[in-house]
């Protein structure tokens, strides 16, 4: 359980220094994100997902 408190901590810490140090492109990456399609973020998220999962995967190994 301390291993999945770590993890969110980290996705926190990684996503926080992004808004602080390119807040501009965070802003961008948003209405990117507003205007594709839900079938494609839908897709990315899954690929994203199972590549995170196998890294975890080769890492606990």
């Amino acid at each position: 359980m301390s291993e999945l408190v770590t993890a969110l901590g980290l996705v926190l810490v990684l996503e926080g220094v992004l808004y602080a140090l390119v807040p501009g492109g965070m802003k961008s990456i948003m209405r990117s994100a507003l205007e594709t399609p839900d079938q494609t973020l839908r897709a990315t998220g899954l690929i994203v997902a199972v590549i995170g999962v196998f890294l975890v995967w080769i890492i606990r190994g």
